[in-house]
């Protein structure tokens, strides 16, 4: 009864603020800022109140989002303060990082002893990444030839913004970045691939040894996977304070010049990173049979923080352990996902493809194309590995834009509005790599419709 007397409290109370805005911006009536004000933290005490009733992870976060934004709305002075919560949860997550990911693969590789599955799932995951990607980058093309959205933007006065340090990666580096040199200096890194790699090698090896040999490490590393899924539960306890206060320190940085100037380019990735998921990987998902309304569940958490963090690494270990409980198997989840974070970043080669076209469209650089598709695929390669660090793509950007003689004032402007675009793609490529292991499960039928079926949130 408590929980639908907050629910209709929650409805009348943001049908008042929704009516004060109208009146405010629609007919121009003089409406008290401080009246304004104190709706809308009326609309976060009424939600905290359901928040509390409801006793839901996910819930919290996204209450703290809520707050995140007024903070940042009202308090844009003070909100940068509270970066150092979201710091501390990105701290805190990335210790889980190397050891779930070494203890998971062990396990999933020696407890099983079938390298002849390792492998298919190796070539089966890089077919089905490539081919989602290349999609992705076509959407891309096509929304920024639509809307033409780098055509007559101009950067407010005033703007300034430190521009990020640029180096271009050739092919011979991206390759490089696979293979460790050294395992605790890419676990202090928080490099993905190198200790899936090392970690993968590490399985095999273990599974050649007889059963006297084998045992021990097993048991220790299924020990492990075990106490770092636990670990887990403990630090998303924080997860509303990290969330919200990223939130609010990105609230309170953006002017709304510069999300004027660039509203169009804003709304031309919303909508193409709409499409995507709507016309691909919805399409997947029907194709392989999941229920839809429980992945949105699965997924929920894991994006939340993925978008208030803007980076895909925050929402890893609760991806793992959401999709294993959505009945993916653990030694699908823990080589599909990482290896996802490598190959398989939909958003972010969406944006990368569309963000190069806007620079020249700026510049009044007419592309072909040929030209377009050569330099999107250039992207995409340059790409890899960056899913774990926040706004690494325009670091992409401006090495590739240095590449094919394009100039550096337009990602200037874009670098204005990147916190909301990278919430957007990195959202995305965690719905893509979370989905990318159910394919994989379901292609090598071991795709639990049971878990799937009987899915909670914790």
């Amino acid at each position: 009864m408590n929980k639908k007397v907050s629910i209709f409290s929650l409805l009348i109370v943001f049908t008042i603020v929704a009516f004060l805005y109208l009146f405010k911006l629609q007919f121009n009536i003089a409406i008290p800022e401080s009246v304004l004000i104190t709706s809308r933290w009326l609309l976060v005490a009424t939600l905290c109140y359901y928040g509390f009733l409801k006793k839901n992870l996910t819930t919290w976060i996204l209450i703290s989002m809520v707050i995140g934004i007024m903070i940042g709305l009202d308090f844009p002075s003070f909100a940068p303060n509270l970066q150092v919560l979201s710091k501390i949860f990105l701290r805190l997550v990335k210790t889980i990082i190397a050891p779930i990911l070494f203890a998971t693969l062990v396990v999933g590789i020696a407890g099983h002893s079938n390298l002849k599955q390792v492998g298919r799932m190796g070539w089966k995951s890089i077919v089905y990444f490539e081919i989602v990607t290349t999609l992705a980058l076509i959407i891309g093309l096509i929304a920024i030839n639509i809307s033409q959205a780098g055509k007559g933007i101009h950067i407010p006065e005033h703007f300034n913004q430190e521009m990020p340090e640029a180096k271009a990666q050739t092919w011979q580096d991206v390759i490089l970045h696979i293979f460790p040199e050294n395992i605790i200096k890419s676990m202090y890194a928080g490099d993905v691939l190198p200790i899936v790699v090392f970690s993968v090698i590490f399985g095999i090896a273990l599974a050649m040894l007889n059963e006297e040999k084998r045992k021990p490490l097993l048991h220790f590393s299924e020990s492990l996977a075990e106490t770092m899924f636990k670990f887990t539960n403990i630090i998303m306890y924080f997860a509303p304070f990290g969330v919200g206060a990223a939130i609010a320190v990105t609230v309170g940085h953006l002017g709304i010049d510069i999300l004027i100037s660039l509203a169009k380019l804003l709304f031309t990735l919303y909508a193409a990173l709409i499409v995507f998921l709507g016309g691909v990987l919805l399409s997947v998902a029907l194709i392989i049979k999941i229920p839809i309304k429980k992945f949105i569940q699965a997924v929920s958490e894991p994006v939340s923080i993925a978008f208030a963090t803007t980076s895909s690494e925050s929402a890893l270990p609760i991806a793992m352990e959401n999709m294993e409980k959505f009945g993916v198997p653990r030694k699908m989840v823990s080589f599909v996902l990482p290896t996802g974070y490598t190959f398989n970043l939909d958003g972010t080669t969406l944006y990368l493809s569309l963000a190069s076209v806007f620079v020249a469209q700026a510049a009044g650089i007419h592309l072909s194309w040929e030209q377009q598709l050569f330099m999107g695929f250039t992207l995409m390669i340059t790409s890899k590995g960056v899913a774990g660090v926040p706004r690494a793509s325009l670091v992409i950007l401006l090495g590739t834009a240095a590449s094919f003689g394009l100039p550096v004032w337009p990602i200037l402007a874009i670098l204005g509005i990147d916190e909301l675009m990278d919430m957007a793609r990195t959202s995305v490529n965690v719905i893509g790599n979370c989905l990318a292991s159910c394919v994989i499960a379901r292609w090598e039928s071991e795709f639990d419709d049971e878990k799937a079926r009987n899915f909670i949130e914790s």
